[in-house]
């Protein structure tokens, strides 16, 4: 059986997508030099929140994801973020190959929401890799399959993840929301005259606050 081992060199923001995506260099080494054919290979990145520590702000923002602080031994577990696929080029002895992983900033994934919790440090990836492949021998062509054990582990600062989104959304995030609530705070924002978006949900704000503290008193 052929051994392949994987390791992920870093991570950087792929500047001239249509979309968000992150470009995962990947060395691949074959034991003994072995010549590989190619390979179709497939990987499941996967998030291991328990693997760094918190700010406070931090904490109230995972909230709605994890629960409270003290609940966290049974909350923070490993959670997915992409599935994709590649094909690697014939190599032998090792190979460095990019993996493109398109993101979505759309807050009602629990990855985007994840991310725009964070302030800084890092954010703890596991790659498990599975796939086919194809190699010479002596009896001609053969065909296996990535070993099931064949993963790695990776730290991508939080930077990254900003850098890459502030390239195709600047200073922006997504909300999806369903047509009668777009069309009631079109409503809400024509009768207003109000020039944006951002505009109307922030008066909205003020109007629920203000009733809030009226409230109180």
């Amino acid at each position: 059986m052929t051994e392949l081992s994987f390791a992920c060199l870093d991570v950087q923001p792929e500047r001239y997508a249509v979309a968000p995506t992150l470009l995962f260099r990947l060395r691949i080494d074959a034991a003994a030099a072995q010549r590989v054919r190619a390979i179709a290979l497939r990987c499941q990145i996967r998030i291991e929140p328990a693997r760094r520590g918190y700010g406070g702000e931090e904490a109230e923002r995972l909230l709605e994801l994890f629960g409270e602080r003290g609940r966290w031994g049974d909350t923070l577990k490993p959670f997915q973020f992409a599935n994709t696929s590649t094909v690697v080029a014939s190599f032998t002895g090792s190979i460095e190959v990019d993996v493109a992983v398109p993101c979505s900033y759309d807050m009602e994934v629990t990855a985007g929401r994840y991310f725009h919790a964070l302030e800084d440090g890092e954010i703890p990836f596991i790659l498990l890799f599975s796939g086919t492949i194809f190699g010479d021998g002596e009896q001609g062509m053969w065909i296996e399959q990535v070993p099931w054990h064949a993963e790695c582990r990776y730290r991508m600062p939080v930077e990254i993840w900003r850098e890459m989104m502030d390239i195709h959304f600047p200073s922006s995030g997504w909300l999806r929301l369903r047509r009668d609530t777009i069309d009631a705070l079109a409503e809400f924002r024509a009768a207003r005259a109000l020039p944006t978006w951002d505009d109307a949900i922030i008066a909205m704000l003020d109007k629920a606050r203000e009733r809030a503290a009226e409230g109180r008193s």
